[in-house]
């Protein structure tokens, strides 16, 4: 019986042809049967894919071949190429889509004028010595708001985003400014998001930014939940979330009885679909399964209408 893995990974560095880079990947992927999503831009590469773990291997093995991804990290998981739809290989402006392409800087070491990099240990020795001075250390979420309801730092600092184009003007509105003098770390899923995150927070005057290595997934294999994370990581494939033992609390709750829940599902209303938070019992019914505003009277105002 085959075993499965599903890798995530990314490396900023200038590619002067991102459309070779694609053709490439693609083709890699297509020849050990992966499925997935990555992106290539001018600045880098971003993806995720999941098949066979030899096939998975050989692919990684195959990519850090390219000189500008020789040092690439991969973080593994449970999962394979079941859990993405297809196999999604783009060009992008941006390898994470924050709306402001020239405005990161990228050279061969990677990212210029990002945070400082902490390991999940550097992470907890930071704590402790800011404590112990006085200061407190502001975890603030780089991910969208939906990602956080089932998952976050402790205390975290989670903006009102629900994409990554809107940090830009989260971060412009004046927000965070009281934030601009103290110690922060930035946090995502595997870091990508961070490196861009910490270097426009540095562009707009934050004076000391750092930024999780590894994202959450390194933060999770280090300490499970054993540290300052709680709750369950949402994912991007079939799988919605992750939990990293047994211990994981569930600090979601469903949008209709407030009951605790990690799983998120679309609105049953065809007009909406709006991806929520339900739990298993308001799931199971499509009278339940919808939003709790808005839907019922855009239904009912329809209906109406269909009627006259």
């Amino acid at each position: 019986m085959s075993m499965n893995r599903i890798a995530l990974f990314y490396a900023f560095a200038p590619l002067p042809d991102p459309e070779a880079i694609r053709l490439w990947q693609r083709a890699l992927c297509e020849k050990w049967g992966l499925r997935g999503r990555i992106i290539v831009s001018k600045d880098g590469i971003n993806g995720t894919v999941g098949g066979e773990i030899g096939a998975v291997k050989q692919y990684v093995r195959t990519t850090r071949e390219y000189p500008a991804f020789r040092g690439i990290e991969i973080k593994w998981s449970e999962g394979g190429a079941d859990d993405f739809p297809r196999l999604s290989v783009k060009v992008r402006d941006e390898i994470v889509s924050f709306g402001a392409p020239g405005e990161l800087k990228v050279d061969e070491t990677g990212v210029v004028g990002g945070g400082t990099h902490l390991a999940p240990e550097e992470v907890h020795a930071l704590v402790d010595a800011k404590r112990a001075a006085g200061q407190e250390v502001i975890f603030f979420d780089g991910r969208n708001a939906l990602e956080a309801q089932i998952g976050r730092f402790k205390g975290a600092v989670v903006p009102d985003v629900q994409t990554t184009h809107d940090f830009v003007r989260e971060l412009d509105s004046g927000k965070y400014d009281d934030l601009k003098d103290k110690p922060v770390v930035t946090y995502c899923t595997g870091g990508i998001r961070c490196e861009v995150l910490s270097s426009l927070m540095i562009n707009r005057g934050f004076q000391e930014v750092y930024q999780l290595d590894g994202g959450i997934v390194r933060y999770g294999e280090k300490y499970r939940d054993g540290g300052l994370w709680e709750g369950s990581l949402y994912v991007f494939d079939k799988r919605m979330h992750l939990e990293f033992s047994d211990d994981a609390v569930t600090i979601g709750a469903c949008v209709r009885c407030q009951a605790p829940t990690n799983k998120f599902e679309n609105c049953s209303n065809p007009t909406c679909r709006n991806l929520t938070l339900y739990c298993a019992g308001c799931a199971a019914d499509p009278a339940t399964l919808r939003c709790p505003q808005g839907c019922e009277s855009d239904e009912a105002e329809a209906t109406a209408a269909g009627a006259a």
